[in-house]
């Protein structure tokens, strides 16, 4: 708009052509002087500025909407867009379908809470022929950690899709569909990044699992400026990669403990340090996500996967479609799965703070610790 040739604009022609006698061709051009600047340079008086200027920037100007337009707008957008199905009723519902397409989905958590679990049922589930509700695709699962278990994917298949899965060769398929990296280092990982941007189209990729980020950079840099750094090149090329693709992207995230003077620069991520002690108590550990604000700003849906008094829950903390809310729920042989669909709205420091009480006792049903 701002390119738009002043002659083709309807002003009266004398004054159109006094713009083109002083080589002012474009609305921009116009725009970028001042009213006085104007008089001086085509040698008119103050009105016929004026009335100049509010012609081109009327035309120029993008119409105005209403908030009831830019909601529908944005609610036809995440239906095109589409979603994958977590499966989880209430948390689909929360989030208007699923894990959604073309951005970044965080998932945050202590060790060994269940985020490796939730990636591998995402896996299977994008995996899915689409007559079970799957997107009948492949998966790149980037397994920093080497936490990738396949002998535990096959048994969350096996538990949850039985009819698939006791087909005749339907586990070998399955399994053949999910990618697995494991790169070792942040060098490595960039090394390695145009490669999976090609293999996105080439093989059909229908979802990316980066468990974990904060593990490609913690044996490399410290924490503060230097990781912020690193990353900034990074995060914008995961979330060009989720609006190139348009594909759901999901990365997990570590915690770790808050120190006193970040807490009180950043009192909306986690318990303010000033509390009495029985709220220190009650809120234990001061942990907050890794990788930092920059990082948090970057990602579209938080999920954070956190254990008060033994009780595992998985809360929304960020979504620009759903209000904070939690879940409880239970690692089973099939997965994760909610206790209850209908989550409990969260407000002031809980929906940042991350709680770790009483879930080193997890197991899964293999004989392994669960990751």
């Amino acid at each position: 708009m701002a390119n738009m040739v002043i002659s083709e604009m309807g002003l009266p022609k004398w004054i159109a052509n006094i713009f083109a006698a002083r080589n002012i061709v474009t609305a921009k051009e116009a725009l970028s002087l001042t009213e006085f600047e104007l008089m001086e340079f085509l040698d008119v008086g103050l009105a016929e500025v004026t009335s100049a200027v509010a012609h081109i920037s009327e035309i120029v100007c993008p119409p105005y909407q209403t908030a009831l337009l830019l909601m529908e707008q944005r609610v036809q957008n995440e239906h095109l867009a589409g979603h994958l199905p977590t499966r989880l009723k209430g948390l689909d519902e929360a989030l208007c379908g699923g894990i959604p397409f073309g951005v970044l989905t965080e998932l945050v958590g202590p060790a060994g809470i269940g985020k490796t679990q939730f990636c591998l049922k995402l896996s299977l589930l994008a995996s899915l022929p689409a007559s079970y509700g799957g997107l009948d695709g492949r998966v790149i699962y980037i397994d920093v950690e080497s936490k990738f278990s396949s002998r535990r994917m096959i048994e969350i298949g096996m538990k949850s899709f039985p009819e698939i899965f006791h087909m005749k060769g339907m586990a070998q398929e399955m399994g053949g569909r999910i990618l697995v990296l494991h790169p070792t280092s942040l060098s490595e990982f960039t090394e390695s990044l145009q490669q999976i941007k090609v293999s996105l189209l080439q093989h059909q990729v229908k979802l990316l699992v980066i468990d974990s980020m904060a593990a490609l950079v913690s044996g490399e840099y410290e924490q503060g400026a230097p990781r912020q750094h690193a990353l900034g090149w990074h995060v914008s090329f995961i979330k060009s990669l989720a609006e190139f693709s348009r594909i759901p992207i999901v990365v997990t995230n570590q915690v770790r403990s808050q120190s006193r003077d970040e807490a009180c620069q950043y009192s909306f991520q986690a318990q303010r340090w000033d509390d009495t002690k029985e709220d220190r108590t009650r809120h234990d550990s001061h942990l907050v996500a890794a990788l930092g604000v920059h990082w948090a700003h970057a990602v579209t849906i938080r999920l954070v996967l956190e254990s008060k008094s033994g009780q595992r829950f998985i809360k929304v903390a960020k979504s620009p479609i759903s209000p904070p809310l939690a879940f409880p729920f239970n690692i089973t042989s099939s997965g994760m799965s909610l206790l209850s669909d209908d989550g409990f709205e969260l407000t002031g420091p809980d929906i940042n703070t991350i709680h770790c009480q009483g879930h080193n006792d997890i197991i899964n049903f293999v004989g392994e610790s669960l990751q």
